[in-house]
């Protein structure tokens, strides 16, 4: 029988999801080295940012220099000024290991949500923060009725084509680049967010969720899914621990309940919306506009 070493200790960084995950299933993470946090008020003053007490510094095992340095959660920046997705997104050959790292973890929900969600009713789908591109590609594999669109920043493209074609369906997948936050969504029957929602807070949760309302067309749908808590925060203990984590690595993110997705739907205009359970922890929040 082979020896599985124990998990290593998980430092929480923008990687700390890959960790987190691997940690609970007795993975062994090795996509990138170790990053300890310090919040020395040193770092803080040398990140300009001595007013801010959320600022925390990664101090060692980064070779880029955009994510070496200090990251002020709440401005949302690392070192020199860059955004902390920008600079996780600025090195191609870690971007592309952490996006492996992603499609692993969420193989088994993109799976379900290919056969389970109705699809037979749509002919067009966008997933918003596509990443490498496997839930497109699981959908896509599942009902070759369908066309849709990977929806990321530029840096992803080339990654998202490769995943694309060696999945065998580039002839209907396409990648187009933006950013959810300046640009529309996409146009397409049904927009589909996998663990996106829980990185930002409320008010962004809020505004991307008004964003896939105004994609979609009468009869469309929006699909969110990620650790959806249990509505009386009782049994999805590792929802309530990612809602932590997510605390901790973002500004303002944070993991919620089905009821409080259904809420952030109803109010953007979605006329039903439903919860269904995937795998594990994950959930998919449907609503039908």
């Amino acid at each position: 029988m082979a020896c599985i070493p124990a998990p290593r200790v998980i430092f929480w960084t923008p990687w700390s999801r890959w960790d987190f995950y691997c940690a609970r299933m007795a993975i062994i993470p090795t996509l990138r080295p170790p990053i300890r946090f310090s919040t020395n008020i040193s770092h803080r003053i040398s990140a300009g940012c001595l007013k801010c007490p959320t600022t925390v510094s990664m101090a060692s095992g980064v070779t880029s220099p955009k994510l070496s340095g200090p990251v002020c959660r709440r401005t949302k920046r690392a070192a020199g000024g860059v955004p902390l997705f920008e600079a996780l997104y600025a090195d191609p050959a870690r971007l592309k290991s952490f996006l492996a790292a992603m499609s692993a973890i969420s193989h088994g929900a993109n799976m379900i949500i290919a056969s389970k969600f109705p699809w037979a009713r749509y002919k067009t789908f966008a997933d918003a923060g596509a990443a490498q591109g496997d839930l497109a590609v699981q959908i896509a594999l599942t009902n070759p009725h369908l066309s849709g669109i990977g929806f990321d920043l530029a840096e992803v493209g080339p990654i998202f084509e490769e995943y694309v074609e060696k999945s065998g369906v580039t002839g209907r997948l396409r990648f187009v680049a933006g950013s959810f936050f300046e640009q529309p969504l996409p146009k397409a029957d049904v927009i589909l967010m996998g663990h996106i929602l829980h990185d930002w807070g409320i008010d962004d949760k809020r505004r991307l969720i008004r964003k896939a309302y105004d994609a979609v067309p009468e009869g469309g749908a929006l699909i969110v899914y990620e650790t959806i808590i249990d509505d009386d925060r009782s049994k999805n203990a590792f929802g309530l621990m990612m809602s932590l984590n997510m605390l901790i690595e973002t500004p303002a993110g944070f993991d919620y309940t089905g009821a409080d997705c259904q809420g952030w739907m109803k109010e953007a205009g979605f006329r039903e919306t439903r919860v269904e359970h995937l795998a594990g922890p994950d959930s998919m929040v449907i609503g039908i506009r």
